[in-house]
């Protein structure tokens, strides 16, 4: 097991939830507190609180404080590990369709010539 499989498994278990990604959302377009990250949900603010503990436990956001308030944060850092992890695999697949590619047109480059040596 890779040191960092239990900081992935528990950045995309917290990801896997609907709520969850919503406040990913909400936060990517600037730091909020509880209670307006709570305003589109039906649920309590005690329910958006601990999704926030999730997420934060996960290392997707921070918390400051500000005077009274502790406005929650999004940690770039965090979600560019994940896109990183996620780039590794997409790269390979990547390379295959290449290869893919190259071998398609070599086929289709040879059927071009042997359609005018037939002609």
């Amino acid at each position: 097991m890779n040191p960092d499989d239990g900081t992935l498994d528990s950045a995309f278990m917290a990801l896997a939830d609907p709520v969850r990604r919503r406040i990913i959302a909400r936060l990517s377009r600037g730091q909020a507190t509880v209670n307006e990250l709570a305003e589109p949900f039906a649920i309590t603010k005690q329910a958006v609180s601990k999704h926030i503990q999730v997420l934060e436990q996960a290392g997707l956001v921070t918390r400051s404080r500000d005077a009274q308030r502790r406005p929650v944060h999004l940690n770039p850092a965090r979600l560019e590990a994940l896109t990183a992890w996620i780039d590794q695999y997409r790269l390979v697949r990547e390379e295959q369709f290449r290869s893919l590619d190259a071998v398609l047109r070599s086929n289709a480059a040879n059927g071009g010539n042997h359609l005018k040596e037939s002609s």
